[in-house]
């Protein structure tokens, strides 16, 4: 039941979204935009300020790098087997790749592994938020459907304010700067609100989804990459590190979260498959409610 009560509020938010959509067929790439460009910045900046580094972060970069690097490898294989367009690829990508460890995966670790866990994730969430943010982006961008070349998708990536509200988040963590408290109330405002305006997107652009534009066997591919391979290659790779039990329960829980809420937003900005993105969130979002709570059950 307290699962649920966590899952819930992720659904009501997606629901406003949808039935919003519906009713009043608003601009969603507009509201993205500013999600992406007014709001996501400074979500960047108070995570990386406020997460102290210290040395878990070494084992869980090199953790979140591997997993990456795999499922990527994972996501193209899939991309190549059911579509040759570049568009598609990235989309297996972006869905498959990048999981919900921030807004989903948190609560749900404090709730499964008390504090010491709950600390993991936040890291987790941190460099997760910037391979999201760069490495996500960068597909994002490659996927684009106005295509692009090598050059124009790191362009891309250097004109998103994103990358430098975590640059400046961790710059002034690292050198101890404070920030001015009418200011950091201000940031701490804009961030608040970015993870829910992100989550009203998706429900906007669920609303719009056709579904001759989402095919069976490429979402099938995805719901097998994020919920099934993910944590299958999470659990091999802290094998390989040789990382203690509750670290180790911790990140392949995180492995097995649905596709992250922010690829949508990606997706829809670049016009990179959002339909099969969007629908991919949603599906994933769906059956975790069965395949978390499994894998909380397994592992802890």
């Amino acid at each position: 039941m307290n699962f649920i009560l966590i899952v819930l509020p992720v659904f009501i938010i997606l629901a406003v979204g949808f039935i919003g959509q519906r009713v009043l067929d608003l601009d969603i790439k507009s509201i993205s935009t500013a999600a992406l460009y007014l709001m996501l910045p400074f979500l960047a900046f108070q995570t990386f300020y406020e997460n102290e580094l210290n040395m878990n972060y070494l084992y869980i970069v090199l953790f979140c790098i591997l997993l990456l690097f795999a499922l990527i490898m994972v996501s193209f294989l899939a991309g190549k087997m059911t579509s040759q367009q570049q568009s598609k690829t990235s989309a297996f990508v972006l869905a498959g790749a990048f999981m919900n460890s921030g807004n989903y995966g948190v609560p749900v670790i404090l709730f499964a592994f008390g504090e010491t866990g709950f600390q993991y994730a936040v890291i987790m969430m941190v460099i997760q938020s910037l391979l999201m943010n760069t490495v996500g982006l960068y597909f994002a961008a490659k996927g684009s459907k106005s295509g692009g070349t090598l050059k124009d998708s790191v362009v891309k990536i250097l004109k998103m304010p994103v990358v430098y509200g975590s640059i400046a988040g961790l710059s002034l963590q690292i050198a101890s700067v404070p920030v001015p408290t009418f200011i950091y109330n201000a940031i701490d405002l804009i961030g608040s609100a970015t993870i829910p305006t992100i989550m009203l997107v998706l429900g906007m652009q669920l609303a719009n989804i056709s579904k001759k534009n989402v095919e069976m066997k490429e979402l099938s591919a995805v719901l097998v990459i994020r919920l099934v391979l993910s944590p299958v290659i999470a659990y091999a790779i802290t094998a390989l590190l040789s990382l203690d039990s509750l670290l180790s329960s911790v990140l392949i829980v995180l492995a097995a979260m649905p596709t992250a809420a922010n690829t949508t937003m990606f997706a829809v900005q670049f016009d990179t498959e959002p339909d099969l993105v969007s629908f991919s969130t949603l599906v994933t979002t769906s059956i975790s409610i069965i395949t978390v709570p499994l894998m909380i059950m397994f592992f802890s």
